[in-house]
C-alpha cells in the first residue's frame, strides 16, 4: 500500500482509500497524495474539497483510480 501512496504522490494520480475515521466508522475517499510522513499522509480529498491528513495506520485499503471523462473510476472492474 505504501508504494501506491508514494506513486500517487510522485505521479499526482488519484487513489481511493478506505479509511477508519473512528473505531466504528469507515469512509471511502478519493484523494491525491500531496505529502507522505512516517505515520500520516496529507492528501487533497475530493469529498471535502480540501487538504486532509490521514493516519497511515487507519488506511485499511488503497486502490488506484484512473480518470475517464472527468469522472474517476476504479481500475478494478466488478
Amino acid at each position: 500500500m505504501n508504494k501506491l501512496l508514494i506513486r500517487s504522490l510522485t505521479e499526482q494520480s488519484p487513489v481511493e482509500i478506505i479509511y477508519m475515521a473512528d473505531p466504528d466508522k469507515t469512509t471511502k475517499r478519493k484523494v491525491i497524495i500531496k505529502k507522505v510522513n512516517v505515520d500520516s499522509v496529507t492528501a487533497y480529498c475530493f469529498l471535502r474539497k480540501q487538504l486532509r491528513t490521514f493516519r497511515i495506520d487507519c488506511i485499511l485499503a488503497a486502490y488506484p483510480l484512473m480518470k475517464h471523462n472527468d469522472r474517476f473510476f476504479s481500475s478494478k472492474r466488478g
